[in-house]
């Protein structure tokens, strides 16, 4: 399941997983979705790693800009990852 994470003005929508164990370590992808003309630009990062896979559309720099936001915001996704998103966030 995604988790709807945040709206970027230019309407880059960006989601992540439930918190996921994997060889005993922690994991959450993280989804991007941009609208373009006829389509879309997405690609989807792992964290911890930082490990990008999926790419269609963005430009290097694109994906640079987008890992600094995610890894600023990284505590805040492994956080709600683990509680199953904003929606069960804010009913507690």
């Amino acid at each position: 399941m995604l988790y709807p994470f945040m709206t970027l003005p230019d309407d880059t929508e960006i989601v992540h997983s439930e918190s996921i164990m994997e060889d005993g370590r922690e994991k959450v992808r993280v989804c991007v979705e941009k609208p373009v003309d006829y389509g879309f630009k997405s690609a989807t990062c792992w964290l911890p790693d930082y490990t990008w896979e999926k790419i269609e559309g963005f430009s290097r720099d694109e994906i640079a800009q987008l890992q600094e936001l995610i890894q600023s915001l990284a505590h805040t996704i492994y956080e709600l990852a683990r509680d199953g998103g904003f929606e069960h966030a804010a009913a507690i």
